[in-house]
């Protein structure tokens, strides 16, 4: 049986705790944002070391390697798209099934390229990579992003983008959406 498709629109993290997670958007700070995400990054690489790390748990439920590597790219989505909220520079981060194309709504405010998740797991063959080349990567782009969240001012905290649904996001909202979505993949490989 394939992987079914996550279409749930996971929004509502940012109002209220997640039940399978526990993620608490109340108990989070946007300063401890960083710190969370390299930690639970690491944890999650860590994961990779298990003899098991390749294999699904059954038919339907991703593997720890591709969680790994879906949370690699959630890392360097997170990247681009803290800095087109902030409006820093924003560069490519050339995942397949993404277009780093946004454009400004006519109020000025930025619209997210949208990301097909399940057409980067597939081009990007998640579950036949080397776990190992994985976890580095995953380090590394969990240190850009929480390099990404810690180098936006204080002042630019409320700046906005939308995303193509249009949700609005502040800098602040998005961090504690990218960082439900680490903590819940940590979570779903009980790492």
């Amino acid at each position: 049986m394939p992987i079914v498709p996550d279409a749930k629109n996971w929004t509502w993290v940012l109002e209220r705790s997640c039940p399978e997670c526990g993620f608490d958007p109340e108990s989070i700070t946007y300063a401890a944002v960083p710190a969370l995400a390299r930690e639970y990054a690491s944890r999650l690489s860590a994961t990779l070391g298990r003899p098991d790390a390749a294999a699904r748990p059954d038919d339907s439920t991703w593997s720890a390697l591709e969680y790994a590597a879906h949370v690699r790219d959630v890392c360097r989505i997170f990247t681009y798209r803290a800095a087109v909220t902030a409006r820093t520079e924003a560069v490519d981060p050339k995942v397949p099934g993404f277009g780093a194309k946004g454009v400004e709504a006519d109020d000025g405010v930025p619209v997210f390229s949208n990301w097909d998740q399940d057409v980067t797991a597939i081009a990007d063959r998640y579950g036949e990579q080397d776990p190992r080349k994985v976890a580095a990567e995953l380090t590394d782009a969990a240190e850009a992003v929480a390099r990404a969240f810690e180098s936006v001012p204080e002042a630019a905290l409320g700046n906005q983008a939308r995303r193509s649904d249009g949700w609005v996001f502040t800098v602040e909202s998005l961090a504690f959406y990218f960082l439900h979505d680490v903590i819940h993949h940590v979570y779903d490989v009980r790492g």
